[in-house]
């Protein structure tokens, strides 16, 4: 008798050791007074934090519903599957899963447990992350009964959205705590897409707050809900890019298989390039922008961001569809796939690619061009004429003064209080050292500017001419791609209608990213993608963050 009791006390004892380990926290606020100190250093006026850390976000919650499953998944499996997962494209993936090798389940919990191992460890968290799908390994588990699937398919893919786009699984905050309550929504249109193609989502990331259209000279990638984003290559050291700065810096750090970005000037191409992963800012109308919190109706648009230019066009395709809420939306049928498998199938043979004179002083810029000559294509050197930008910020202003009150009654928690943008202003003005800790002088602008709906379409038209006549050598020459650096010309594309592609085109001396920017015409998109894969291929300098191997 007494020996049975003593077998039930031990397993008791076991049990609730192993109930405490279940229940540990991994996430704990620090001290960052010292830290916040030596960043006021930083020669560059953005990267003089006032706060690095989220004040909102409770991690621990966050991965409250995967408790059970990261307890059963241990340190040397993780260790295991790393050859398999880390850097490695959609079809390879897709392939050790129809091999089974992997697993749709295990491929998820390796990006979780990932997550939470570099995020709960302070001297190496991102901050990207704001919330994540409860469901998503269940989901995970329903997409491993299926494993007769295309290798160029998003099925069982696990992706990250940018906080600004409407999932009906988490809230949709822009990282604004105006929007914390945001839950009860509908699915983004690009969202329903991509789980019709079998895309998990498994959760939302950091942003600069409002699409970095709330804070003058602010940091990119801070916002109320998730605190500071930090770049991968240079924690504290370079900036991420912004807007969509969790997109870029969770790509690169290998958090997920690829992440949905917005842009309206620059908020794709940016973070891509500041941490070597390869974007695309379609034309507007490719993808539809329902459900996504606006800024300019004019500009907006979503776009894939990802480790390579293969998966670029997998999770773009995976996006497409014709929207008839959207009033931009195209009906679109294009394969972008086509030809991106074989490295003989496209070179730069037969391409005509324009450079711009004056970034030729940049070294790297200047050894690339040279690489793409080299390779086979015809160069012609252009010097662009001066263009005026003036009306942009109107342009944006009035956009979202109108657009997003929209957002509001049509595609928000039909609970939200929050009814426009002075509303915003209001609220953020009760506890301004918590909501906006940097000011919040764009929105204050909006406000203010009287500019009528008829002003606006005279500085919309303008702007456009003026974006036209900086990339005209497109088609008076008839160039395949004119090239630029990082984001430099992505608001002339922005008021042009010209899509975008960077693709990493090397390192700074110090490890900074930098890369090649591909400014095409309207509705390019393939072509674009045709001769990014053709780049990759010829330079292959995209390097994983060493501190995130």
């Amino acid at each position: 008798m007494h020996k049975i009791l003593y077998i039930l006390l031990i397993f008791l004892l076991i049990g609730c050791k192993e109930k405490k380990e279940d229940t540990k926290l991994y996430f704990t606020k620090y001290d960052e007074t010292i830290e916040i100190e030596n960043q006021q250093k930083h020669k560059n006026g953005r990267m003089k934090f006032k706060l690095i850390q989220s004040k909102t976000l409770d991690m621990n919650q966050v991965f409250k519903p995967f408790q059970d499953d990261l307890a059963k998944f241990s340190e040397e499996e993780y260790q295991q599957l790393k050859p398999l997962i880390l850097e490695q494209n959609i079809p390879s993936l897709q392939k050790s899963i129809k091999d089974n090798k992997l697993t749709y389940e295990k491929l998820t919990l390796f990006y979780l447990y990932r997550i939470r191992k570099f995020e709960s460890d302070s001297t190496k968290s991102l901050n990207t992350i704001i919330s994540l799908n409860p469901n998503v390994l269940k989901e995970a588990r329903e997409k491993d009964k299926n494993k007769d699937v295309s290798e160029y398919s998003t099925y069982g893919m696990p992706i990250l959205l940018k906080d600004n786009i409407n999932t009906k699984e988490m809230p949709t905050t822009a990282g604004a705590i105006a929007l914390a309550n945001n839950r009860n929504t509908n699915d983004a249109f690009i969202v329903q897409q991509l789980k019709q193609k079998g895309a998990l989502i498994l959760g939302k990331v950091n942003l600069s707050e409002w699409a970095y259209f709330f804070c003058e000279g602010c940091p990119l990638g801070y916002s109320a809900i998730g605190g500071q984003t930090l770049n991968p290559y240079g924690r504290k050291i370079f900036e991420t890019g912004g807007s969509s700065s969790g997109s870029g810096v969770a790509v690169a750090a290998n958090y997920a298989v690829g992440a949905v970005g917005t842009e309206t000037s620059g908020s794709i191409t940016s973070p891509s390039s500041q941490n070597s992963v390869v974007g695309l800012k379609p034309t507007i109308g490719v993808l539809s922008r329902a459900g996504i919190v606006p800024i300019s109706s004019t500009l907006d648009t979503p776009g894939p961001m990802t480790k390579n230019v293969i998966d670029n066009a997998i999770f773009l395709e995976a996006m497409l569809g014709f929207d008839k809420n959207d009033s931009h939306s195209i009906k679109n049928k294009e394969d972008y796939k086509f030809n991106l498998f074989d490295k003989h199938e496209f070179n730069f043979v037969k391409s005509k690619i324009g450079v711009l004179k004056p970034l030729l002083k940049d070294s790297i810029y200047a050894s690339t061009i040279e690489k793409i000559k080299k390779s086979g294509a015809e160069i012609i050197e252009i010097t662009p004429p001066e263009i005026s930008y003036e009306g942009f910020l109107t342009l944006l202003n009035i956009d979202m003064k109108h657009d997003l009150p929209k957002y509001l009654k049509n595609n928000a928690d039909r609970s939200m209080f929050i009814k426009n943008v002075k509303d915003v202003v209001e609220f953020n003005k009760k506890d301004s050292i918590l909501r906006a800790p940097y000011g919040q002088q764009l929105l204050e602008g909006i406000v203010k500017d009287s500019t009528t709906l008829e002003q606006l379409e005279i500085i919309k038209n303008k702007l456009n001419s003026e974006g036209k006549k900086f990339l005209e050598a497109l088609e008076d020459k008839n160039l395949d791609a004119i090239l630029s650096i990082n984001n430099y010309h992505s608001g002339v594309a922005a008021v042009a209608n010209h899509p975008t592609l960077t693709v990493p085109m090397g390192y700074k001396k110090l490890g900074e990213p930098i890369s090649l920017t591909f400014i095409g015409r309207p509705f390019s998109e393939k072509n674009l993608l045709e001769i990014g894969y053709a780049f990759e291929q010829l330079t292959e300098v995209r390097k994983i963050p060493k501190n995130y191997q």
